[in-house]
């Protein structure tokens, strides 16, 4: 299931895994590269701004707000589209950026996993709708590889 609105996109899957694996999986730098960038340089933790290498001298900067052990893990970043965009690599907080959230529910048949991206409506009025649509496709796709690589045992 996919909703969106003018300023976020909000994505969620339920997968069979316990909500520690999932947690693993979204904050660890070396299960991160099994479904999302190719690799993370910096530590994942409240107030560091590691990067991740999407590949193809592209890397975004982010700057990790919240790591809570099993619930919730959230970050600052500035969202990047387009072939002749290399990402972002600076300070996070004095630009224009989105907030992405993961929120972790345990259920009977395994963890419901939500991720959330908002702010669209504060970045530049001229790029705003293209990373909307970029990044709704992009976490439908990078949800997907979370959801396969947790049916995996």
């Amino acid at each position: 299931m996919i909703t969106t609105a003018q300023d976020t996109i909000e994505r969620e899957i339920t997968v069979r895994a316990p909500k520690e694996r999932v947690f693993k999986a979204i904050t660890d730098p070396k299960q991160i590269v099994a479904w999302f960038p190719d690799a993370v340089e910096g530590a994942i933790e409240p107030g560091e701004r590691p990067t991740f290498d999407f590949g193809n001298n592209f890397k975004v900067q982010i700057y990790v707000i919240a790591v809570d052990p099993h619930d919730y893990f959230a970050y600052n970043w500035v969202p990047c589209a387009g072939e002749d965009s290399h990402g972002f690599h600076g300070d996070v907080l004095a630009e224009p950026h989105t907030l992405v959230e993961f929120r972790l529910e345990e259920v009977a048949d395994g963890t419901i996993v939500r991720v959330k991206e908002s702010g669209f409506a504060s970045l530049p009025a001229e790029s705003a709708e293209k990373l909307f649509n970029g990044n709704t496709d992009g976490w439908a796709y990078m949800m997907g590889r979370l959801e396969a690589l947790m049916s995996q045992e």
